[in-house]
């Protein structure tokens, strides 16, 4: 026999408690668009999307690609609900239920997405066009003082004097995609950077088949560097559900004239990665393919430090 509206009604209020909870926490510890998002879905007991003002998809959760589908396009069963913050319209939350949710659940659910959307449009992120011009430069050797790149990254809210590292991201979609998917996937990285290893700036880059995301990490050791690119990889996986992902780790550099070379390690590192289907892969873990870094045959201290790791062991 169905179960009457009232006892959903009971049931849902038994399990709301830590539920709220568990997105509250969310919320309060800054951990990200993405683990909010799923902590709504769980709550609503639903598969949900959360949209931004621009239109740019930021975060599903609970949903399979069918369901992500009906949920962009707004299919049949989906709920969409304007975010505001005060008399400010700050995205939408779409979702699809099981189960109708309770009024006062869901009230509370979209006044913390809400507020949520709205703490997320730091004006940390606002530059996000400059600080990827920058990126892309640092990378490409078109900036080379120290005082000018530290001072630049300085202006763009990253403290680049302990040293830092390089993250290449590249997701490739496991199906056609609809809209904006190249920005919904910068977009994603750095909502999660943005909790994860505050100070990172990012640029989107790639061609037709895949998007790129590459990422100068402030890192004073490399424990730092790694927790980044793990954690990235974590909140990337639901996230983004429907795309292959690959991180490329670099070594961590003292020196931050020295990130060109930390880019070309992460690029060869998530080349490699993708190759033989690793979601993470450190440049240290690339093996023989490091000799093919021109900085090998630039840098005899390149060689010494790959002999020493693995020729000079099985001499002695």
């Amino acid at each position: 026999m169905p179960s009457t509206s009232k006892e959903t009604e009971t049931a849902a209020n038994e399990r709301d408690p830590g539920l709220l909870d568990a997105l509250s926490d969310a919320v309060e510890s800054g951990a990200g668009l993405p683990s909010v998002a799923r902590a709504a879905a769980r709550l609503l007991d639903a598969s949900v999307a959360l949209i931004d003002r621009s239109s740019a998809v930021l975060a599903v959760a609970g949903a399979s690609s069918d369901q992500e589908q009906k949920l962009l396009s707004g299919g049949e069963g989906v709920v969409k609900v304007e975010l505001r913050v005060a008399d400010t319209a700050v995205g939408e939350l779409r979702y699809r239920a099981k189960t109708t949710p309770d009024p006062t659940i869901a009230r509370m659910v979209t006044t913390l997405l809400a507020l949520e959307l709205e703490r997320s449009r730091s004006p940390e992120w606002e530059s996000e066009e400059v600080a990827g011009a920058f990126v892309a430069a640092v990378l490409a050797r078109e900036v080379t003082d120290r005082g000018d790149i530290v001072a630049r990254a300085a202006e763009l809210g990253a403290n680049l004097d302990p040293g830092a590292g390089v993250l290449i991201l590249r997701a490739a979609p496991r199906a056609a995609q609809d809209g904006e998917w190249r920005q919904r996937v910068l977009t994603l990285a750095l909502r999660a950077l943005r909790s994860l290893a505050p100070g990172s700036l990012a640029g989107a880059g790639g061609g037709e088949v895949a998007a790129e995301v590459a990422v100068i990490v402030p890192a004073a050791d490399d424990e730092r560097l790694e927790r980044a690119a793990s954690g990235l990889g974590r909140e990337l996986k639901d996230g983004l559900a429907g795309f292959h992902l690959t991180i490329g780790r670099s070594r961590r550099c003292a020196d931050p004239v020295d990130l060109y070379r930390a880019g070309s390690e992460a690029r060869l590192a998530v080349n490699v990665g993708e190759a033989e289907g690793r979601m993470l892969l450190a440049f240290e873990d690339t093996g023989a393919y490091r000799l093919l870094l021109p900085a090998m045959s630039e840098d005899p201290g390149e060689l010494e430090r790959f002999y020493a790791e693995t020729i000079e062991p099985l001499s002695a």
